[in-house]
């Protein structure tokens, strides 16, 4: 295999691969070793007609594309080994084959993005916008309601209708004018009355329904209602109500105190809620300080990024959102389904996301190496427990999964993130 490049404008940069005859051959072979059992020949029994003979029957290139396509991905990855560092690459590849004939090596082209420079501008005391991080009484009091809500009992209303924070457990089945509708159907349907769950209108007309009655709620679906088929339209909701609870709450008391946390009386409770917000909000304090100077950092520095690794990226902030959806039990066909959306339409408009999260990693990695940032191995040793202990994994597992290339991302990652906390520990903070 031979290998070629040429930098391109735009940061861009085209490898031109040739294959050898041989190994086309003998990708060639493979192919016939595997579809052979489905050609038939006359004179010949299933499977058992020779590769010259099909080829002299359906053409010399009849198993030269299925081979190409075998060839290519880890022809492309062994020209990517093979030039090393010379380029860096940072999307993937847009290839062409240029040439695919019988008898010839076959040849193509791969279009990639390579890292950007980046020309730094000012990055260390900047001007940003200083953080409240005062705590109110009124903020302690709605964490402890919080808390409070968490541990309250739910009990069946029997002697009184359904109110705004009760929940009722009904079936129902929806009609547009006499027909009833697919998916406007469900039994045991537990619905928090003013929780907005529902469409508007519908949970308002079932205030002050009690058990065992029947209720008729009139809607109309918005006009922007996933379901296209039913957006703008009136509807009818036959409902039969089965159940009405409501949830009652302990006393905020010494005994609640003991039973939620570990402090015995109730003013230790409340003092640890306020500590414990007044960390948080310094956390989020610090973080956002630490956005708006790299956001500052960024917007003074020059770099021209490449079309193709922004959509690399946009693509994999997709592909990262459906694993995160298999992960709940909903495939992207589903998500479509229920949202409109469309896969090129997610990438579109990942783009902006994409090229944002871009800068921000070349502008971060620009200033670790100028700043001569160093990850030591008890950094990597430390953030290699940390993931362990979330995939509840071994360390040495993880760090074997990970392999060399796995490690050398997580010192650059670690390196961007001990840049992130010095743009930010330089930052000015400002008044608003």
């Amino acid at each position: 295999m031979s290998v070629n490049f040429e930098k391109l404008d735009n940061n861009m940069a085209r490898l031109t691969i040739e294959v050898s005859l041989d190994k086309i051959e003998e990708a060639v072979n493979k192919v016939y070793q595997r579809q052979r059992n489905r050609i038939s020949l006359p004179g010949f029994r299933k499977g058992k007609a020779p590769r010259k003979m099909i080829e002299r029957m359906y053409g010399a290139a009849v198993f030269l594309e299925d081979a190409a396509n075998d060839l290519l991905p880890k022809a492309y990855n062994d020209a990517v080994q093979e030039i090393g560092k010379a380029l860096e690459i940072v999307s993937q590849p847009k290839v062409e084959v240029t040439q695919l004939e019988p008898g010839k090596p076959m040849v193509f082209t791969a279009e990639v993005a390579v890292k950007p420079e980046v020309t730094l501008g000012e990055y260390k005391g900047m001007e940003v916008p200083k953080q409240d991080t005062t705590v109110t009484d009124e903020e302690v009091d709605e964490a402890i309601k919080r808390e409070q809500d968490k541990n309250g009992r739910t009990v069946e209303v029997e002697d009184r209708g359904a109110e705004n924070g009760d929940t009722v457990v009904l079936d129902y089945a929806g009609f547009t004018g006499e027909e009833q509708f697919q998916g406007g159907t469900a039994q045991d349907q537990r619905l928090e009355l003013g929780s907005g769950t529902f469409i508007p209108g519908f949970e308002e007309q079932l205030v002050g329904v009690k058990a065992g009655e029947h209720a008729e709620v009139k809607v109309t679906f918005p006009e922007e209602y996933h379901e296209k088929s039913l957006a703008g339209k009136e509807a009818v909701f036959q409902c039969e109500i089965k159940k009405v609870e409501t949830k009652e709450l302990p006393e905020l008391n010494d005994e609640f105190a003991q039973d939620v946390s570990e402090f015995d009386t109730f003013e230790e409770y409340k003092n640890h809620v306020r500590e414990d917000l007044e960390k948080t909000k310094a956390d989020n304090a610090r973080r956002a300080k630490e956005s708006a100077a790299v956001e500052k950092a960024v917007a003074n520095a020059q770099m021209d990024i490449p079309d193709l690794m922004v959509e690399s990226r946009a693509r994999q902030i997709v592909d990262d959102f459906a694993q995160r959806m298999q992960m709940q039990g909903l495939s992207m066909e589903q998500y479509f389904q229920f949202t409109g959306q469309t896969m090129d339409k997610m990438r579109e408009d990942a783009k902006e996301e994409a090229l944002r999260q871009i800068k921000n990693t070349l502008v971060m990695e620009k200033i670790a190496e100028v700043e001569n940032i160093e990850v030591t191995d008890e950094d990597i040793d430390a953030e290699l427990a940390s993931q362990a202990q979330a995939y509840g994994l071994e360390t040495d597992k993880i760090r074997e999964m990970m392999g060399e290339d796995g490690l050398e991302t997580m010192k650059n990652d670690l390196a961007a993130q001990k840049a992130v906390a010095l743009v930010g520990d330089a930052a000015v903070e400002t008044e608003e």
